[in-house]
């Protein structure tokens, strides 16, 4: 465990920051960015892409599947809400949508680095105050990073290794030195801090999970909740922040509802009975073809499509490579090749996804062209150790001509499990032991099985004995912690800025670590030394040839059964808010820009149609 230290020395109290920072040559700046680059200069008025004069009121409601079990989103156990950490809590700096990787001044006013990054430091904004008026200091933020390093979810732990000493110099300022190496990132991590409470910790258990609204500082507080059903987030009007640049202009709702729906079709149903505001749809079948309705026919109901371009990161079937029988190539690339996307892009989704060829899908970081000569020379040490089409060719998933057959796949898939010696015996695909190769998919909802059920199909073409299994989401959350399963679905998230991360997602020593995001429990060598790669990259440039070097041994290991991405988002809400002219992009912004419209409101209420957005989708009676 690294040292946490508190410290109030005389000499600390006594010297300002700026002192502090001229001593170690350094300045205060009003942002933080990963390579150095920020978008706005200090002292700027408010985000691009917010409306400064947006009107605040009403409410905006959202549906949330199944339930929630916690309002500590910072610990393993329990479902969180997934609104609660953004809308309660306060981070030292504020992210900026418009950007791959720059923070501006929340709680922490300025912030101070030396060239080097052997350190960083927060200057606490004196104004910076709870919801219950007290005042944030250092001593919060360093609690606050010792209770998520010693009890909060494993990610803290593995994101914050590499900071030795955490310390408060003064009351206003907190200082997190680093261990020896690269740390690129490191600043911009704690930049993205939560700040919790000392004082309210203290009194109440932080590792346990709760119903009760936690003392906060964010825009929103709890208003009321049903555990596990229903809660209201309502605005914070004296919220201390709301005239900070990174704040003006958004949260602009008066109350946030998240109602939960045990089954998807009947929040479906729900949003046209208006029993919430706002869908974002993620299901083909529906978007193309229930939508034709009279609240959507008569333009009550918006439809539009809203570009992405944050990576899509990767979906896919993740193959637990804890489980002997997965740990042949051979037999990956096999079950790869039962999966016929094709089939299933044109029967089940109307062709509306593309495949993912790669874990930083729709961005400029997927390794979708011929390695450059630099991405080889990060790659030659490693001949030998890893595939050799890494060297040559980009990974493209297996193809099919959409037919259904799958004659020449399953051929190939036959050939690569007899070479990996398994037979055919009785139907069965059995090993040279006798040993059936049986796969259980582990699922926590029924609406994947339109899907596997022809994957499943399939494989037992091959003689591969395949089912599904079907749990409860808390069980299903337990088994995929613990790692007790073969196969599950799973996306993995991608930020514009890879780095420590990715150790999280494929590194070696966290593929036993419970609840860590290395669901498949990659453990290679090659991996872990290209992630550090990555995070020791000076340059954009470097970033990116070390991405796409480690983009190629990841696809090309077959680690996953890669499943699609469409890079937009389908989007459904009732004609009664609006919007600023521009939206970040690297973000939907709908909670965080849109604003209620009380004329439009009205007029939806009085059976009257508001206009449509700019962007707005035709009623499918109209096309």
């Amino acid at each position: 465990m690294n040292p946490i230290l508190l410290s109030f020395g005389a000499g600390a109290v006594l010297a300002t920051s700026i002192a502090f920072a001229a001593a170690q040559n350094t300045a205060p700046t009003h942002g933080l960015s990963v390579f150095g680059d920020l978008k706005y200069a200090d002292g700027f008025a408010h985000f691009g892409y917010v409306n400064p004069e947006a009107p605040k009121g009403g409410t905006f409601k959202v549906p949330g599947l199944d339930t929630f079990e916690t309002l500590n989103p910072f610990i393993l156990k329990g479902r969180k809400e997934p609104l609660s950490e953004s809308l309660l809590f306060d981070t030292l700096m504020a992210r900026a949508f418009d950007e791959p990787d720059s923070y501006y001044g929340l709680v922490a006013k300025t912030v101070e680095q030396p060239a080097d990054k052997t350190w960083v430091a927060f200057n606490i904004d004196p104004l910076a105050r709870f919801h219950d008026g007290t005042k944030i200091t250092a001593a919060d933020i360093v609690f606050t990073f010792s209770a998520l390093v010693k009890d909060g979810h494993p990610r803290y732990r593995i994101n914050f290794r590499d900071v030795a000493k955490a310390e408060a110099t003064s009351p206003d300022r907190v200082k997190f030195t680093f261990k020896p190496g690269t740390h690129r990132d490191l600043p911009t991590r704690l930049a993205a801090l939560p700040v919790l409470s000392k004082a309210y910790y203290d009194k109440v258990d932080f590792k346990k999970t709760t119903f009760d609204a936690p003392l906060a500082s964010g825009p929103y507080r709890v208003e009321k909740l049903e555990p596990g059903r229903s809660i209201t987030y309502n605005r914070v009007t004296e919220y201390w922040a709301k005239n900070l640049p990174v704040t003006r202009g958004r949260y602009n709702f008066d109350h946030i509802t998240v109602d939960y729906y045990r089954d998807r079709e009947v929040m479906f149903q729900a949003f046209f009975s208006k029993q919430y505001d706002f869908r974002e749809d993620f299901t083909s079948r529906q978007w193309a073809t229930q939508y034709d309705k009279p609240p959507v026919n008569n333009g009550l109901v918006v439809r539009e499509v809203l570009p992405d371009e944050t990576p899509s990161g990767v979906q896919a079937f993740i193959l637990n490579l804890r489980r002997q029988k997965f740990q042949d190539i051979r037999v990956r690339a096999a079950i790869d090749m039962a999966f016929d996307f094709e089939w299933t892009n044109k029967t089940l989704f109307y062709s509306q996804y593309a495949r993912t060829n790669s874990m930083f899908e729709n961005s400029s970081l997927a390794a979708n062209k011929p390695p450059t000569k630099s991405e080889l020379t990060l790659l030659e040490p490693f001949r030998g150790k890893i595939p050799d089409e890494v060297f040559t060719t980009p990974f493209a998933s297996p193809q099919t001509d959409g037919s259904g057959k799958l004659r020449t796949s399953l051929r190939e898939a036959s050939r690569l499990l007899k070479q990996a010696g398994y037979r055919i015996k009785n139907g069965v695909l059995t090993n040279a032991a006798g040993t059936a190769l049986e796969i259980e998919f582990l699922l926590f909802e029924a609406s994947f099985k339109r899907i596997i059920g022809p994957y499943i199909n399939n494989l037992k073409r091959l003689g591969i004995q395949a089912r599904i299994r079907i749990v409860d989401i808390a069980n299903f959350k337990r088994r995929q912690d613990t790692f007790d399963f073969d196969i599950v679905i799973r996306r993995i998230a991608q930020p514009l800025t890879p780095g420590l991360e990715q150790r999280n997602y494929f590194g070696s020593e966290f593929a036993g670590v419970e609840g860590s995001f290395n669901v498949g429990g990659v453990r290679n060598p090659v991996v872990d030394a290209l992630i550090e790669k990555v995070v020791s990259a000076a340059s954009r440039p470097a970033l990116t040839t070390a991405v796409r070097a480690l983009d190629r041994v990841l696809m090309w290991n077959r680690y996953a059964v890669m499943q699609w991405y469409k890079g937009a988002h389908n989007i459904a809400y009732w004609n009664k808010f609006d919007r600023p002219d521009l939206s970040p992009r690297y973000d939907m912004g709908v909670i965080d820009t849109w604003w209620y419209d009380n004329a439009k409101a009205a007029m939806i209420v009085s059976g009257q149609v508001p206009l449509p957005p700019r962007g707005a989708l035709p009623p499918p009676n109209r096309k």
